[in-house]
């Protein structure tokens, strides 16, 4: 009796969400960035990059995280002949 212990994710898996959540922390520091104050405005914290680009960097890991955790890899025909 050769049994195995089945985790319910793969090495896959765990490689894809790692990079998923390397691209959100990407995408928090995008959004990083000195703020306004009382006695001061900054206007830099209407740029592009902090309200647009960086959003949309952080739903992409999101999306992505989403798939790396549904993503099943193609089983062995060793293992489906059991």
């Amino acid at each position: 009796m050769n049994k195995k212990s089945v985790f319910a994710f793969s090495r896959i898996n765990f490689i894809l969400l790692a990079v998923s959540i390397a691209v959100i922390l990407v995408g928090f520091i995008l959004m990083s960035g000195k703020g306004t104050t009382n006695d001061s405005f900054n206007p830099d914290i209407f740029e592009t990059r902090r309200i647009v680009v960086a959003p949309v960097v952080c739903l992409v890991g999101y999306l992505f995280m989403v798939v790396a955790i549904l993503y099943r890899p193609k089983r062995n025909s060793e293992n489906t002949a059991e």
